[in-house]
Order: structure tokens, then C-alpha cells, then sequence
């Protein structure tokens, strides 16, 4: 998580530690919830920014590739050039010959649509990729084989099977990557959710319950425990411990009081507070990450796909090929062969291994990834995350657990740590603050028997008091020492430039103790932090906390460099910034206001147990709080890169030697490419390609395998 304040909010003193005193404190309410129409296939193909159609399109594709495998069947079973290829013959009846020019037609103009009007578009921008490589093939086969049928042209040229073939196949391709597009979240409508159904607005001293996109500035509100605030605002009236957690990542509730600002989503948990409205509409917190999402979203989305590189040279390679062709045989004196060594060139130059090269190894790079805990959302994502540099992690609940613990103790003379830490947990025992909670949790781990209290009450900013084994017990931050004109320990000297929370523990106005409590450094990050080192990546953190709480968990994790005290708003500037130095960022993080810069990041990965902004705006999500999970993102993004590389050599290679020997370049030694073979050859070529694509399914990415293999390298 994140743990930054608004900007116009005075930062915290983590000392400064307030508990509810109204009716409810005992029972805070803790609420963190917080490629195209087939149409216009070829529009944008290389922009895959992945927004809403994309489901829809999903389904179109899938219907489309149905529909025309039905049709298919019949268009492959009567037609005489395929059955006299697998040895069938045909019976002699009239309308037999016809039955695969008609169903051949429906299938170009139907099933070929998506790749003629892609073709288009890519004529127009003067961009030839694999739209236009598809549509040149489709098209020439659909010609060459009217002329055929039609007996304008040698019957070799009949076509019709590789047509349907061809469709059909590059159908699938499309509907696997369209399918590996699809977004399954939205980043605003997770923000939109975060406000609350209704505000309760106060004029002239009754209370009118309106919607919050009704406010006004200048209204003022009244926010019940356990509610969100509506609106940006100034609270007037009250003094509440605030849960920011959706807004800045911060587990640790914030004590927000009269004059201090307090943002829309956010949640009141203990008090009722009365707050005057001062931003609405574009001008609010939430608004403005809005803005940062969308921006970030669009500017990432432009990368161009690596099929669409190796199609762009392939159509060239096909077109001088086939002009190579014509031009040579009809220079022998021999038009008849110029016709259907050229058509012969054209038709196997389509790519059908081409077309599956990259959407079967995203589809099974993705299924796999999901099986291992890694849901990979975004395909650019997974391809840039080879190519990062820097790691920006967020430190609250990421290399951190995300909540105090007990972390030191100290005790005056007389007294033993358990006994200081048997007390202070007795006196909490009916608070349900986070610190309050983690004094407990550790009393627990010692098996420390607790001696009822009684008496107990709170006071902002003091902490809480009450009576246990006849002694007044107090617990609380330097406003309980300076009210009982009392000095800190000296031990807390040192815990507080460590940047832990300190509460002292005093009995009968005399200290007795004083307790650290600090967020815990999760046991898997040190490995994470190491195994990124030796792979040669830079590791930085980033946080809302002080620069001296910063600074030590970045030594003891051994981070190469600390961002600190960096503000929501702020935290898409500094992957900027990284950005401007040369480097390909990846940001980990899980709190509303990391979504901004997770979008801005060449690769987001959001933490799945955090909000569902963070895990909108993110490329990859992982389900595991396990900072070692990035080590198999990148050990997936490596082998499907190999993978991707292999199959469009393999896709091209095959072009590459099969269409100089389909246009008669051995024609000197009497051996020309036989249609047939060809056929057969583009089969094994798809073959091959997803055969290889399969190998993805042995990869391991369970938090921490990666690290299994650099020790075995």
C-alpha cells in the first residue's frame, strides 16, 4: 500500500496517537473496500490498450470462428482438389462442383471481412502488417479459384480449401489474442464505487439525505461512524480516526480533527464528524487519480505488436516474389505457369503459423501465469517486463506486512518486558485500535496471562487508561507523558530515528515501560530484493512515511534508493522521473492512489489482496502478497519472449523457403514446389508452432521457483 496524505493534510505525528471517545470506539467499523470489431479488425492493431469493448469483441470473434468452421467443413468436403489430395473421389453430380465456390464466397466476405477492411486501414496509413499479408492471400486464392471453377484459369488454381483453411485459422488467432485482451475490471468505475449512495447534508439544522454528486461547495455534511465522506471537505465540527487506507494505502487509521482536511471514499470509524464541502466534481482527490489513470492508460498503449513487424516484411518479401515470378516465367515464353507459380507464391506466402506465432503462446503464457498466481491482463505487459530495469516497489503492504507489530520493549528497573507487556495489553484489551490490536497479538505470542481490567476509557490524543491488579495503567504517545509531566525512556530515542511508533506504558503516574511498534518487513522481501540485484535490477521503494522510517527499511533490505514523504499525487511523477533517466519501470503496489503510476509504469503489477483500482489499472495482478511473485513474472515474460521469437522464425522460415521454391527457383533442376506440398508444409508450420507453444506449460512460477533455478544455473 500507499502511505501518503492528501496534500493539503498536516502529516501525521506517528506518535500522536487518538482513539475514539464516542459511543462506537469499541466497535470501529473498518471498511477497505474500497481488438476492434471484426469490422475494424485492422484499426489500431497495435493499440491495445484493452478498454471495454474488448469483452464484446471477444464474443464476436468467437461467433465468427464457429460460424465459419461449420461452413468450412462443407467448402473442404466437396471440393475436388482437397478430396483428390487425401485420396477421396467426388461423385459426378452437377451441383457438387459448385457447392464450394458459393460457401467459399460467404466465406470471404463474411469470415474475410475483419482482415479486408484491417487491410484497408493499413493501406491508408501506409502501414503494411499482417491484415493486409492475410488479405492478400485470401484474396487471391478467392479469385484464382472463381477462375477455376469458372474454367478462365488451370485447375491447380482451385483454391477453395486453402481458403477456408486460411479464414478459419486466422479467425482463431484472433480470438485467442482478442480473448487475452480482454479487460475484466474497470480502474473508474472502481473509483466511482468508492463514494458513498448518499450524503446527509445539514440545512438549518435538519438533515436532508441528497445524492453527493448534488453537493455544493460550501455544504456541510455530517458523516456517521462507520461512513465515507462524500465529498472533499474541512471538518467543522468533531474528531474522528480516519480510515485512509483506499486513498493512500496507509493501514493506520489518521486522526482527522476541526480545520484539517479530509477526502472523498474515506471513512469515518469511530466518531461522527461534520464537514464542510470544499472541492466537487473534477476538482475532488478521486477525480484527479481519475484523470491520472487515463492519462497514464493512453500514453502506455501504443506499443506495436511484434507479429505485425515480421507480417509488414513478409508482405513485401510475397509481393516482390510474386512480380520475381511473373516476370521471369513469362519471360521463358510460358504465361501459363507465370499465372499459377505467381498465384501459387501469393497463396502459401500467407502466414497460418504466423497468425497463431504470438496469440497461442500469450493464451497458454496467460492460463499458466493464472495457474501460478500471476493474472496477466494486459499482453504488453508481459512482453515489456523482460525489458525492465527498475522495480519501484510501494512499501506498506508490499515489502511490508501492512500492520504494527510489537517490535521492541523496554522496561525500567523492577519490572520484566512481559510484565510491561502483560499490563499495557490488559489496559487495551477493550480498544479495538491497530496498535492497540498489535500490543494484543503480542501478548498472545508470549502466552502472557492478562489480569482483567476495569475502568477503561480513551482520550484523543493521550491514549487509553484503565485499572488492572489495583494500579492505574495508562498507554499512550508524549501528550500521556507530558499530561503526567513525565520524560520518554531513553531506549525511545533511538526507536524513534528508526521511525517506529512509541508508546509509553505508565502505572500510578511513573513510567514503567515504553513499547515499539513499527510496520514488519516481510521475510520474503530481503530474497526478493537480492534475486532482483543478481539479475541486474535496480530496486527502488517508494513511500508516504518519513524519510528516517524509509531510510531503514531501505538499508536493511539492501534498496538501492528511497523515495519518501512522496505525496498520492506526486507518485506518477517519480515513475516519471525514472522514466526521463533511461529506465524501464516496473511498479508494485496496491493502494488507490498507486494507480496512477501504476498506469504510467511500463509494466503495472498490482498486489491482489489490495484495492480494485490498484488491480484495474495494473498489466499484472498477483494474487500472492509474496514480493518474490515478480521473479516469475519475469521468468514468464522471458520464456514467452523465447517462445514468440521461435515461432515467428519458424512461421517466417517456413515463408522463406517455401515460397523461392513455390515460384520455381529449382525449376533448372526440375523440381518445383507442388501445391500440395506446400499445403502440407503450412499444416506442419502450424503444427509446430503450437506444439511449441505448449513447452510454456512446464514453466514453474510458484512464489520463490525462480530462485530454485538461478541456484541450480
Amino acid at each position: 500500500m500507499n502511505e501518503h496524505q492528501h496534500s493539503t493534510a498536516a502529516p501525521p505525528d506517528p506518535e500522536n496517537r487518538q482513539f475514539g471517545n464516542g459511543p462506537h470506539s469499541a466497535h470501529p467499523e473498518h471498511d477497505h473496500a474500497s481488438m476492434v470489431h471484426p469490422e475494424h479488425a485492422g484499426a489500431g492493431h497495435g493499440d491495445h490498450s484493452g478498454h471495454g469493448g474488448h469483452g464484446d469483441h471477444v464474443a464476436v470473434f468467437r461467433k465468427l470462428f464457429w460460424v465459419m468452421l461449420a461452413i468450412s467443413i462443407p467448402v473442404l468436403a466437396f471440393n475436388a482438389m482437397f478430396t483428390m489430395l487425401i485420396g477421396v473421389t467426388l461423385p459426378r453430380t452437377a451441383w457438387i462442383p459448385w457447392v464450394s465456390p458459393v460457401l467459399g464466397t460467404v466465406m470471404y466476405l463474411w469470415g474475410g471481412r475483419p482482415f479486408l477492411s484491417g487491410a484497408r486501414d493499413e493501406l491508408a496509413a501506409r502501414k503494411p502488417g499482417m491484415m493486409l499479408l492475410i488479405s492478400l492471400g485470401i484474396t487471391v486464392a478467392f479469385l484464382s479459384s472463381w477462375g477455376a471453377s469458372l474454367g478462365l484459369l488451370d485447375h491447380g488454381l482451385d483454391f477453395w480449401w486453402e481458403l477456408a483453411l486460411l479464414i478459419v485459422i486466422m479467425l482463431l488467432g484472433h480470438w485467442i489474442e482478442m480473448r487475452s485482451l480482454a479487460q475484466t475490471t474497470s480502474a473508474l468505475d472502481s473509483l466511482a464505487a468508492l463514494l458513498p449512495d448518499t450524503a446527509e447534508r445539514i440545512v438549518g439544522g435538519e438533515v436532508q439525505q441528497v445524492a453527493p454528486g448534488s453537493l455544493e461547495l460550501g455544504d456541510v455534511v455530517i458523516v456517521r461512524p462507520g461512513g465515507r465522506i462524500p465529498a472533499d471537505g474541512e471538518i467543522t465540527d468533531g474528531t474522528a480516526e480516519m480510515d485512509e487506507s483506499m486513498i493512500t494505502g496507509e493501514s493506520r487509521t489518521v486522526s482527522r480533527g476541526p480545520g484539517q482536511h479530509v477526502v472523498a471514499g474515506t471513512v469515518s470509524t469511530d466518531t461522527a464528524v461534520r464537514v464542510k464541502v470544499t472541492a466537487i466534481g473534477a476538482d475532488t482527490a478521486l477525480a484527479g487519480i481519475q484523470r491520472l489513470v487515463t492519462e497514464a492508460q493512453a500514453s502506455s498503449s501504443r506499443a506495436q505488436r511484434i507479429a505485425d513487424t515480421a507480417a509488414g516484411w513478409l508482405f513485401w518479401f510475397a509481393l516482390g516474389a510474386a512480380l520475381i515470378t511473373a516476370t521471369v516465367w513469362s519471360l521463358l515464353g510460358d504465361p501459363d505457369a507465370a499465372v499459377i507459380r505467381t498465384v501459387t507464391v501469393l497463396v502459401i506466402a500467407c502466414p497460418h503459423a504466423l497468425g497463431l506465432a504470438i496469440p497461442l503462446v500469450v493464451s497458454i503464457a496467460t492460463e499458466r501465469a493464472a495457474k501460478g498466481g500471476v493474472l496477466i491482463k494486459d499482453r504488453l505487459a508481459l512482453e515489456g517486463m523482460r525489458q525492465v530495469t527498475s522495480v519501484l516497489f510501494d512499501k506498506t503492504g508490499t515489502l511490508t506486512v501492512g500492520e504494527p507489530v510489537l517490535t521492541e520493549i523496554a522496561a525500567v528497573p523492577g519490572h520484566s518486558e512481559d510484565q510491561v507487556l502483560a499490563l499495557a495489553a490488559a489496559a487495551e484489551s477493550d480498544s479495538e485500535h491497530p496498535l492497540a490490536q498489535a500490543i494484543m497479538r503480542a501478548a498472545g505470542e508470549r502466552s502472557l496471562s492478562l489480569s482483567p481490567a476495569t475502568g477503561f476509557r480513551s482520550s484523543p490524543a493521550e491514549g487509553v487508561q484503565a485499572s488492572v491488579d489495583g494500579a492505574e495503567i495508562g498507554v499512550g504517545g508524549p501528550h500521556l507523558l507530558a499530561t503526567h509531566a513525565l520524560e520518554p525512556l531513553p531506549a525511545s530515542e533511538s526507536w524513534k530515528a528508526r521511525g517506529a511508533t512509541i508508546l509509553h506504558a505508565i502505572a500510578d503516574g511513573a513510567v514503567i515501560g515504553a513499547l515499539a511498534l513499527a510496520d514488519e518487513i516481510r521475510p520474503e522481501s530481503r530474497t526478493a530484493v537480492e534475486a532482483l540485484h543478481a539479475r541486474g535490477i535496480k530496486v527502488v521503494m517508494i513511500t508516504g512515511d518519513a524519510k528516517a522510517v524509509a531510510e531503514s527499511v531501505g538499508r536493511e533490505l539492501g534498496i538501492d534508493r528511497v523515495f519518501a514523504g512522496v505525496r498520492p499525487e506526486h507518485k506518477a511523477a517519480k515513475v516519471a522521473g525514472l522514466q526521463a533517466e533511461g529506465q524501464k519501470v516496473a511498479m508494485v503496489g496496491d493502494g488507490v492512489n498507486d494507480a496512477p503510476a501504476l498506469a504510467q509504469a511500463d509494466v503495472g503489477i498490482a498486489i491482489g489482496a489490495g484495492t480494485d483500482v490498484a488491480i484495474a489499472s495494473a498489466g499484472v495482478i498477483l494474487a500472492s502478497d509474496d514480493p518474490r511473485s515478480m521473479l516469475s513474472v519475469l521468468d514468464l515474460s522471458h520464456a514467452s519472449y523465447r517462445k514468440m521469437k521461435q515461432n515467428l522464425w519458424w512461421a517466417a522460415g517456413y515463408n522463406l523457403v517455401s515460397v523461392p521454391l513455390a515460384a520455381g527457383a529449382l525449376a533448372g533442376i526440375g523440381f518445383v514446389l507442388p501445391m500440395s506440398v506446400g499445403a502440407v508444409l503450412m499444416s506442419v508450420s502450424t503444427v509446430v508452432v503450437a506444439l511449441n507453444a505448449q513447452l510454456l506449460r512446464r514453466l514453474d512460477l510458484r512464489p520463490g521457483a525462480g530462485l530454485d533455478r538461478d541456484r541450480r544455473k
